[in-house]
């Protein structure tokens, strides 16, 4: 696939006001992520936080999702230099940083993730262009790769504002188990205060223009319709195992 007209056509979605829906992986298996290809996402982030995924599995997670067409991404575990090359020189289209908390960290993923002169990641052959083969056309993706930041604590959303003002964020992106945690009410999310947070994640957000997204765990239509309505528009929908368990269960237990 094109992987640079993908990135160009999720940004020119968010910049409209348009949603990208993508979904998540945590299963390690090449057959799930062919499945979760072809289902018709704009991408699917592979879960190396905490899926038990490995870095010699992506290229071929990679390879399934995009027969069709989607775009791959990577939730790295923590954001560091070493996990950001290795996902991007595997083939990711972008990375979703956990858990960011301040200007200065962001801005240190970010350059990070990008070649120079844009940014410090190290330059060389792999996977992204075909060891070599496409190294002058991958040089274009490089220079900005998708970079997506979860904001996963109320200390982020205190920081917000200088985060948000940062060239090259793409979206951000709210892990409401997580906040909710941080808001001493844990995955309850009509709690006041978790609610209260939100509000002021979509305000502020709004108000210099960056796409703010929400993770759907559950695959739930209604869910993602009010999530939509209350103007998200980077949204993962649901995970490939919660996407199972919803239809294996045995109805009659």
């Amino acid at each position: 696939m094109n992987k640079l007209k993908a990135i160009q056509s999720i940004r020119k979605a968010l910049a409209g006001g348009k949603p990208s829906l993508g979904s998540w992986m945590q299963i390690p298996n090449g057959s799930v992520a062919e499945i979760m290809g072809a289902a018709g996402y704009d991408w699917v982030a592979v879960d190396m936080e905490h899926g038990a995924i490995g870095v010699e599995q992506l290229p071929d997670l990679f390879r399934a999702l995009e027969l069709g067409n989607t775009l791959p991404l990577v939730r790295v575990a923590e954001g560091t230099a070493k996990e950001c090359k290795q996902a991007l020189d595997a083939g990711a289209g972008g990375v979703i940083v956990p858990n960011v908390q301040s200007a200065a960290q962001l801005t240190a993923i970010r350059d990070a993730c990008r070649w120079p002169p844009a940014g410090k990641r190290g330059v060389g052959f792999c996977r992204a262009n075909l060891f070599g083969r496409n190294f002058q056309e991958y040089g274009r993706e490089a220079q900005a790769p998708l970079l997506v930041a979860m904001i996963e604590d109320i200390r982020a959303v205190q920081a917000l504002d200088s985060i948000l003002r940062i060239q090259g964020l793409d979206a951000i992106l709210v892990g409401p188990y997580d906040l909710s945690a941080s808001a001493a009410c844990t995955g309850k999310f009509t709690h006041p205060r978790f609610k209260a947070a939100l509000k002021k994640i979509l305000q502020k957000a709004k108000q210099v223009k960056v796409p703010v997204g929400i993770h759907v765990v559950l695959p739930s239509q209604g869910d993602l319709k009010q999530r939509l309505k209350e103007g998200f528009r980077f949204i993962a929908y649901s995970i490939d195992a919660s996407i199972l368990w919803a239809h294996a269960e045995n109805p009659g237990h």
